[in-house]
């Protein structure tokens, strides 16, 4: 059963409680009876749907059996997802047999073979399988999930042919399976088929919820190639690492979440202290109750842009986003950007609320340009170089403005620094992509 410190919370009280984050609700009829488990990706947004005239039919009866609803946050959609199968599994509600909107759940298996495939499934098959994951009540939400992992660790949903994939000509099955069986060299054969391996273990360890491994194996590989001066591999497996970052953020096992439904609130002031302790041995912080991170993007100086994203209590706010386009002419120049940047943002501390530390994404030069303004308003600033995760820390000695550079360690503080500059520079390329794009339009018509 669920830990007995899940919070029962009343339905008619439930809107004000609700947070806009990922996260799995449970209705329930009475304690120790749940009728219906769900997922969302805005849990505020997902539960009110369920209270809206429009609703009809079997979930309207739910909803009127229902007394109280439960909810645990979650940091980010897969983790929902995952925690979603195991709460259905364990809890056995029977709304979710009657709700569902395919005729069988859908399950995710690995095959076994020489080049095993992830396909997904609508009846347990767990014989002959590497692996096999389920059941999830949504197949919309797997197939996202599926395409998104299969981004960063390609792999095939077919066995090997004379000719490769389409999914290959677009990076989504590389190295392809037929590619592979068709190369004359023994040597490179065996190479590919090693590195096609790799992908399909990465993906079993993820959807175990064993993240951790794979960022932790994935960094030792950054770190031997970097160590052999093969910079481009290098380069290519960071970029995988980054985008398991962002799409996974800081998790744990799911057993946790069920253990702890509080546990990503446990989580998040665990960051904010290890983040404020290693702050306050350079700069008096006192709270670090919302903060913000901005971040710069262009193309050779075209359509730049800069966002602001906005933590609070070190969970997203996205209510609080803003995006900025660099109008002034060196447009190229992220210094002279963010000049332009922090300029506007003063203009909004009492409309738009006033930060307790900013998180710039960028080394001394772009830290300093923030520091020299935001200081005189008695706000504190510091940068995240990526070069090994540094953070930089301005402050005057002696009326000199100098740096601290700190190498963060494997911390909760780390985890927080990342999931910032990670967003903001989502948020940044959102915007610059939609410029981009308009331009290109514009230029076609």
């Amino acid at each position: 059963m669920l830990s007995k410190s899940l919070k029962l919370i009343p339905l008619k009280k439930v809107k004000k409680s609700l947070p806009e984050q990922p996260g799995v609700y449970i209705f329930w009829q009475k304690p120790k009876l749940p009728l219906y488990v769900g997922k969302a990706i805005n849990l505020k947004s997902r539960v009110s749907s369920y209270f809206s005239p429009l609703v009809i039919g079997k979930t309207k009866k739910m909803v009127q059996e229902a007394n109280y609803l439960s909810f645990t946050i979650t940091a980010s959609e897969l983790e929902a997802l995952l925690l979603e199968a195991r709460m259905v599994r364990k809890l056995n509600t029977r709304y979710n047999t009657l709700l569902k909107d395919d005729k069988h759940p859908l399950y995710i298996k690995i095959t076994k073979e020489a080049y095993p495939r992830v396909l997904t499934a609508r009846k347990i098959e767990e014989k002959g399988n590497i692996a096999f994951f389920g059941p999830f009540p949504s197949s919309i939400h797997v197939k996202r999930v599926l395409k998104m992992l299969r981004k960063i660790f390609p792999y095939a949903d077919h066995k090997p042919t004379k000719k490769t994939c389409l999914n290959y000509q677009i990076g989504l099955c590389n190295p392809c399976p037929s590619f592979i069986e068709n190369q004359a060299d023994k040597d490179i054969a065996e190479a590919l088929r090693r590195s096609y391996l790799k992908n399909i273990k990465m993906i079993n360890h993820i959807l175990q919820g064993r993240v951790g491994t794979v960022k932790k194996d994935l960094a030792k590989e950054i770190d031997k190639l970097s160590k052999g001066e093969l910079f481009e591999e290098a380069l290519e497996v960071r970029n995988k690492l980054d985008s398991l970052n962002y799409i996974t953020q800081p998790r744990q096992e799911i057993e946790s979440f069920m253990d702890n439904p509080n546990f990503i609130e446990d989580v998040r002031q665990k960051e904010l202290g290890s983040l404020k302790r290693i702050l306050n041995q350079f700069i008096p912080v006192k709270s670090l109750k919302r903060i913000e991170c901005f971040d710069v993007a262009h193309f050779s100086g075209k359509q730049t842009t800069s966002s602001m994203v906005v933590f609070i209590d070190g969970n997203e706010d996205k209510s609080l986003y803003k995006h900025f386009r660099i109008r002034q002419e060196a447009k190229g120049d992220d210094t002279k950007s963010l000049e332009e940047v922090v300029t506007r943002r003063l203009k909004h501390l009492q409309d738009w609320g006033t930060p307790d530390l900013v998180v710039v994404d960028g080394g001394k030069p772009q830290v300093g340009v923030f520091y020299r303004i935001f200081s005189q308003h008695n706000i504190h600033t510091i940068g995240i170089a990526k070069r090994h995760e540094t953070l930089v820390i301005p402050k005057k000695v002696e009326g000199q403005l100098r740096f601290e550079s700190i190498v963060l360690p494997r911390s909760e503080a780390k985890n927080l620094i990342q999931r910032l500059r990670n967003e903001a520079h989502r948020f940044a390329q959102r915007y610059h992509h939609l410029l981009f794009k308009k331009e290109l339009i514009q230029d076609f018509d």
